[in-house]
């Protein structure tokens, strides 16, 4: 799993990503009430905007962490959006997207890096 400075996450088989957003980014948050899904086929860049969570507190855009085509997406949260917040790295993932150039991957953070932001007060 690697993860971004925005606090997204991405688990990548066989050239698809899954992504979703992180424990702490849940947490930041609060409780999401709605979550605006991408399109299935649509085609996005690193670093543009892909999905809206909506929570208690604000609305904040999720990232792409790598750029691809969105070939699925996870209706669950249409209504159960909570999901993201009970289970952020598992049944709350947000999309899937199949890679168009997996040397973005090298960008991005591994969980130890990831979570020494925090600790450095950086987040």
């Amino acid at each position: 799993m690697k993860y971004t400075q925005s606090h997204e996450w991405i688990e990548i088989k066989g050239g698809v990503g899954t992504v979703g957003v992180s424990d702490h980014a849940q947490e930041e948050l609060g409780d999401i009430v709605y979550v605006e899904l991408p399109t299935v086929g649509e085609t996005v860049k690193a670093g543009e905007e892909a999905a809206v969570l909506e929570s208690t507190k604000a609305a904040a855009d999720v990232y792409a962490p790598v750029s691809g085509e969105i070939v699925e997406v996870n209706e669950q949260l249409q209504d159960n959006s909570s999901l993201v917040n009970s289970s952020p790295q598992d049944q709350g993932w947000i999309y899937k997207i199949k890679l168009s150039n997996e040397s973005e991957l090298e960008k991005l953070m591994d969980e130890a890096q990831y979570k020494s932001q925090f600790e450095q007060g950086k987040a």
